[in-house]
């Protein structure tokens, strides 16, 4: 329990003034005419043609005050929305003098107000309302944080994004980027003829990625169901019906740790085309990637952590025996043994033990000596088949899955295939994935018996692609935490304080009387 500090006191105060004046300090309807940044726009192109001072035309504003300018005789403030904001004026001689007292009086900063009047500049050049009448919309309990100088406390920020969201112009601009990118990745997809589709978010059996679910019980069914770790199965199951471009932006979950680039809820665009292979996919993803960032950006280079990066294309293809081979000097095609690979990579550093297995040795060892030094967009290409349950083998090695991933600035940016068609070679990859997590894999995938159905009907030659949202704008962004780029990030839960001293309704009953 805490107390209301004074602020909050006087301010309560004074909303309960208004209701005994008869005046709703949270009235349910605007009047506004103009954004602020409508008004700023339109003052600036009549200007010329004024011939008066005033533009005679009364226009209707409404915002949150962030700032108040008491000169006596007359009022500045500033107030903001959506668009932007704007300076209002209320003069004495214009607005009465009960009129600016009870502006003095009872609205603080952080209110919502709306004022109606004139637009003007001001001597020192500023577009500004002349007010003749204004309105509180919102009485603000909670004064605006640190004065509008921003939040600086980073968990703050995070567990209260509202305030947050009022305070940091920053945070403001890098939640629209991240809209910005994802409409340009909707508008780039369909203008290809791909479908936007819906999928599962609860499924009765996860796959499509090597991660552990979130499980839960599906009372109706009685059954356990589990949140969705990827989109892929489903996806692919849409192709075997006969679409041949689908994709999904959609949330996935995975019940893993949480770290700067990892989120356990994250949003991920998916996307799978038929005819087409993971050469197709890659000249796909490089002109995708040009095409966000200039709708969300307007230019293809950018800087990420210290970084300058260009996404011109074409990256390069380098295929990940031989970045291997030169970050580390282990050829795994000659280190078959799961114990020498482990131990080899244990002398390196790599974060592994004993029960790792093979598959999962490369991809440390990858994740740890490759990954951080591919700043530059590249692709990593031609992964072992172990790797990737899901990717078709080679023609021309077996041994070998056709899937890449994009890296940027030391990322993993994505993930795509070949995608497996052959129903028999996909259960056996399910079978191997069973193996591994009898060997301590946790994160092997189960047997999907009716996605091995679906393919039996026969699925198209499809390239495929997963890039996760959250990453991409972290890229736009130059966002070294994926807690900056979403809006309300998971955190330990912290006891929710209750305010005393807030009038509460009556829990009295007759019984208690």
């Amino acid at each position: 329990m805490i107390e209301l500090n004074e602020q909050q006191r006087q301010r309560l105060e004074k909303a309960e003034a208004l209701r005994e004046q008869g005046i709703d300090p949270y009235p349910p309807h605007s009047h506004r005419t103009h954004t602020a940044e409508e008004a700023l726009a339109r003052f600036t192109e009549i200007e010329p043609t004024l011939e008066t001072e005033h533009d005679p035309e009364t226009i209707t504003v409404a915002g949150r005050v962030t700032a108040v300018r008491d000169m006596g005789k007359s009022v500045f403030a500033h107030i903001r929305d959506g668009s932007g904001a704007i300076q209002v004026y209320l003069r004495r001689n214009v607005v009465g003098d009960d009129a600016l007292a009870h502006f003095k009086r009872f609205i603080d900063l952080g209110d919502f107000i709306e004022a109606e009047g004139n637009l003007f500049r001001t001597r020192t050049g500023e577009v500004t309302v002349e007010v003749k009448a204004f309105r509180l919309l919102a009485k603000a309990i909670n004064p605006p944080p640190e004065k509008w100088h921003g939040l600086q406390d980073v968990e703050t920020r995070y567990r209260q994004r509202y305030a947050d969201l009022m305070a940091n112009e920053e945070t403001r601009r890098i939640f629209v980027i991240r809209a910005n990118a994802i409409r340009a990745i909707r508008r780039f997809l369909d203008e290809r003829g791909f479908l936007e589709v819906e999928t599962p978010v609860l499924q009765p059996l996860y796959g499509g990625a090597a991660a552990r679910p979130f499980t839960t019980y599906y009372n109706a069914l009685d059954q356990t169901f589990y949140l969705r770790i990827a989109d892929e199965l489903y996806l692919k199951r849409l192709l075997v019906g006969g679409y041949e471009r689908v994709y999904e932006i959609a949330k996935d979950f995975r019940n893993e740790g949480i770290d700067a680039r990892h989120s356990p809820e994250f949003t991920m665009l998916e996307f799978y085309m038929a005819y087409a292979d993971y050469h197709d996919v890659m000249e796909l993803v490089e002109e995708m990637f040009v095409y966000v960032a200039e709708q969300a950006l307007g230019t293809t280079k950018l800087t990420y952590a210290g970084h300058e990066i260009d996404l011109t294309p074409p990256w390069p293809r380098v295929p990940l025996r031989q970045a291997l081979i030169d970050a580390t000097g282990i050829d795994y095609r000659e280190v078959t043994d799961q114990r020498e690979l482990y131990e080899r990579a244990k002398a390196l550093g790599a974060d592994v033990e004993p029960t790792t297995v093979w598959p999962r040795i490369i991809d440390e060892l990858m994740k740890t000596f490759v990954r951080p030094n591919l700043i530059q967009p590249t692709f990593l290409v031609d992964y072992p088949v172990e790797l990737s349950p899901l990717a078709k083998r080679s023609p021309e090695d077996p041994s070998i899955a056709e899937r890449f991933q994009p890296f940027i600035a030391g990322m993993e940016m994505g993930n795509a295939f070949t995608e497996l068609n052959d129903p028999m070679d996909q259960l056996e990859r399910f079978l191997a994935q069973a193996r591994d997590r009898a060997a301590g894999d946790l994160e092997a995938m189960p047997i999907d018996d009716d996605f091995i159905n679906a393919l039996m009907y026969g699925m198209p030659p499809t390239g495929g692609f997963g890039l996760g949202i959250d990453r991409l704008t972290m890229l736009l962004t130059d966002q070294q935490n994926i807690r900056e780029v979403i809006l309300f990030p998971h955190l330990r839960s912290k006891p929710t304080p209750i305010l005393a001293g807030l009038p509460t309704p009556s829990t009295e009953t007759d019984d208690d009387a």
